[in-house]
């Protein structure tokens, strides 16, 4: 399977983080969040989850050909088979011979659902998901969430519409190790870096919580 990589450049052991793309596969945003995540003292790994229908897929988010050919991939993806991708790359970190043992996940979009599934797993510390769609389809899988889960909720998602948000308050919000940030007046993918949709305002917000999240679940000073 092949994967991006961003070493964190301190030499001690440090933790792991697997991002989880969108549905325009290792496309320069996700490998300029993988680097951002790497300058944060994290071994960073990105795994091609569309390798087995398309290996090395890079598509823009602003041509509309490339998003039908993103939601002709997001159709055709093996949900299953793409979490078991995600705990290679889990292992892949792991045995690495200089992680300290915890990893953690974020994913957006696609990959924010996937980092929600890979919470009900027992192979990773933490897991972060921004603006996943369709997890309100996988809330009963809510009872195996084992792993702390920091999820970003965009208020005016399109893919994640108000009765969708409400069924994932009901059924997590009371729940010890969840954390839900409601952003208002932002919609879909409001933190990809450089596109049309970015709202900084709320992109900083989402990742001062998110960076703060895995500090304390990964074993991180702030």
């Amino acid at each position: 399977m092949p994967a991006y990589y961003a070493p964190a450049s301190a030499g001690a052991a440090r933790a792991g983080l697997v991002i989880l793309q969108e549905i325009f596969g290792i496309n320069a945003n996700m490998r300029e969040t993988a680097e951002a995540f790497a300058a944060q003292a994290y071994d960073v790994i990105v795994p091609d989850l569309f390798w087995r229908q398309e290996a090395g897929v890079e598509l823009d988010p602003s041509s509309a050909a490339d998003r039908e050919h993103a939601t002709a991939l997001m159709s055709g993806l093996d949900q299953e088979l793409a979490v078991r991708d995600c705990l290679a790359a889990v292992a892949h970190l792991s045995s690495s011979g200089r992680s300290s043992g915890r990893i953690g996940a974020v994913g957006y979009c696609l990959g924010g659902k996937l980092a929600y599934l890979l919470a009900t797993q027992n192979e990773i510390s933490a897991a972060v998901s921004y603006y996943g769609v369709a997890i309100n389809a996988v809330l009963d899988r809510a009872d195996n969430l084992g792993a702390p889960l920091l999820l970003h909720i965009a208020m005016e998602d399109h893919l994640c519409p108000p009765e969708a948000q409400a069924a994932i308050h009901d059924a997590l919000r009371r729940r010890a190790n969840v954390e839900i940030v409601d952003h208002p007046h932002v919609g879909h993918a409001f933190a990809r870096r450089g596109g049309a949709t970015y709202v900084a305002e709320a992109a900083e917000r989402a990742d001062a919580a998110t960076a703060t999240f895995l500090a304390r679940h990964l074993g991180l000073s702030q």
